[in-house]
């Protein structure tokens, strides 16, 4: 299957699904930490934009990103910039950030096809990671000369640049309880 033919068949189905290599592969439930993660990143994203000027808009889970023909993800988050979508797409074609929330049965695709995936489109910029059991973010950034340099974050503040934007590692995790105190 295309990517194209993917996208028509996958708006009437129920569920979620992503195209890998020309095959559909069905997304797994979520737990709750996961959707409440999943949610803070979306709306720290939003935060962080709406105190810039730049055209950029992010978007919750739901939205393709097309990485080659055969292959098509749907990040738990993302942020792209210039023209506003057309409100019945269901692709965005130049997203500028990534993220998907990591799950057990997720991380080794997360870190290793999704990775490589993400950064073969162009417009990637930024690759985040975020795991909510270590609460902490794997930032993936495209460097000088295509390199891919790569942070590890448990506090702190992330440079969003491009589209020019920062985000502290706390607002990522803001839906989420306080960790349980291991002294107690």
């Amino acid at each position: 299957m295309t990517v194209d033919e993917f996208l028509v068949w996958a708006e009437g189905q129920p569920g979620r699904y992503e195209l890998v290599d020309g095959e559909v592969f069905a997304m797994s439930p979520e737990r709750v930490r996961h959707a409440e993660v999943k949610a803070s990143a979306y709306l720290a994203l939003r935060s962080a934009l709406n105190r810039t000027q730049f055209p950029c808009r992010a978007l919750p889970d739901g939205m393709s990103v097309r990485i080659d023909d055969t292959t098509v993800h749907e990040p738990d988050a993302l942020v792209y910039c210039g023209a506003r979508a057309d409100p019945d797409a269901t692709e965005i074609p130049n997203p500028v950030i990534v993220v998907e929330v990591l799950s057990p049965s997720t991380v080794a695709v997360d870190s290793g096809r999704k990775l490589s995936g993400y950064f073969s489109v162009a417009s990637v910029a930024h690759y985040l990671m975020i795991d909510p059991v270590k609460r902490l973010v794997i930032h993936h950034a495209r460097g000088t000369e295509g390199l891919i340099e790569t942070r590890i974050a448990s506090e702190g503040t992330l440079d969003l640049t491009p589209p020019g934007m920062s985000l502290s590692v706390a607002e990522l995790f803001a839906d989420l309880p306080p960790p349980a105190d291991p002294a107690a």
